[in-house]
């Protein structure tokens, strides 16, 4: 049975597809829905662009810019997930690295169940570290699911 999910995003497509599984996951066996996003400076400048419809370089982004753009994108996928048909959605912004923040919502909410984008807008530092989705599936307490 598959009573908890946690799903990462991070405004990617990777991650807009890994929320539509999930959705359909969590719909299916009446599951909560985690969604969790943790902003860093690369990731939200390109979700703040796609929602605002203006550029936003990295280098312009400022501490209130990142948190209201974070909390748009955590609301945009609430709204579609309720629109897909789930009931219970739960809402996470972490900080600093996604895969820690993931591994620490799924630990905290006892998750069956973690659905990521295999390829999101990781920095250069996830070609030496490894993807998020990566790290989760080696650190992970339960099962994974990495969407193309």
């Amino acid at each position: 049975m598959i009573s908890s999910i946690v799903v990462g995003i991070d405004g990617s497509d990777a991650a807009d597809r890994a929320l539509v599984l999930a959705c359909v996951v969590a719909k299916k066996f009446g599951a909560t829905l985690q969604i969790s996003h943790s902003p860093r400076d690369e990731t939200v400048a390109y979700a703040a662009e796609a929602i605002s419809g203006f550029y936003v370089g990295p280098n312009t982004v400022h501490k209130e810019v990142l948190h209201e753009a974070a909390n748009r994108l955590v609301e945009k996928a609430r709204e579609d997930a309720i629109a897909q048909g789930v009931d219970s959605v739960e809402i996470h912004v972490g900080q600093g690295d996604p895969a820690r923040d993931l591994l620490a919502v799924a630990k905290s909410v006892n998750a069956d169940l973690i659905v990521t984008g295999r390829r999101g807008l990781g920095d250069l530092g996830a070609f030496v570290l490894g993807s998020t989705s990566h790290q989760i599936s080696k650190q992970a307490h339960c099962a994974c699911m990495t969407v193309p």
